[in-house]
């Protein structure tokens, strides 16, 4: 089913707004990095998991 002009607009609108976006470069040197990302099927998901297991030792102490 094909979006309306008015929900293409309000999704534009939303995602402007709401939805935070952040860019990862690797260079040369951090070949290894980008190739054992490349590797996982969802890097999103990936990153974001590695990232609350961050904040979860932290809010623990470790």
């Amino acid at each position: 089913m094909a979006l309306t002009d008015a929900q293409r607009r309000a999704q534009a609108r939303y995602v402007k707004e709401s939805v935070k976006q952040t860019s990862l470069r690797f260079y040369p040197a951090e070949t290894d990095l980008w190739e054992w990302l490349d590797s996982k099927e969802n890097k999103q998901g990936y990153l974001k998991s590695l990232i609350r297991a961050d904040m979860e030792r932290e809010r623990r102490g470790a």
